[in-house]
């Protein structure tokens, strides 16, 4: 595995499922990575200790996915100098997930959250490896790989949509 480590956190187990696509695609790319729920209302205790012991437990890199209010990543980043990567959740409780991508872009100045679309956890775990590749030059590879298998199935796509017109069944992603 890599030399850099992510951790993904989530407000509630029922972010899981949104949440594991950035654990899917760090699977792919070779990252390191842990996964837990850390809740910023229900558990601020355990959230403080995560973000304040972040950096000493290996971390180099931290997706906070949380939805309704989702004050998670932006709670942790105001703890810790690791980057923070913020996944807006559309939840059970959110108004259309506008509350949670909201609450997680329009973060003050001092505190930074970068911040991926609703439930855009995919772009969030390639996101932490490519900030992670800057150091890591198998994560890197990886990285590199990963563009090169995208732009082939684009390219083979455009040729069969080309080759066999638009009603044709071969064309997809």
């Amino acid at each position: 595995m890599s030399k850099g480590k992510v951790a993904i956190i989530m407000g509630s187990q029922s972010d899981l499922k949104v949440m594991s696509e950035a654990a899917k695609v760090l699977d792919e790319l070779k990252v390191d990575y842990d996964v837990s729920i850390v809740s910023a209302h229900r558990t601020p205790e355990r959230m403080f200790k995560f973000a304040q012991g972040a950096k000493s437990n290996g971390y180099h890199v931290i997706i906070a996915g949380a939805g309704g209010a989702a004050h998670l990543p932006g709670m942790v980043a105001s703890l810790t100098i690791l980057p923070v990567i913020g996944v807006p959740v559309k939840s059970s409780n959110s108004i259309d997930g506008w509350d949670s991508v909201l609450s997680i872009l329009q973060m003050p100045g001092g505190v930074p959250v970068a911040t991926v679309a609703l439930d855009g956890a995919k772009n969030a775990g390639i996101l932490a490896a490519q900030i992670i590749a800057n150091f890591d030059q198998e994560v890197a590879k990886s990285l590199e790989d990963y563009k090169k298998q995208m732009k082939d199935k684009v390219m083979e796509s455009a040729e069969n949509l080309e080759a066999n017109g638009w009603k044709s069944n071969k064309v997809g992603f």
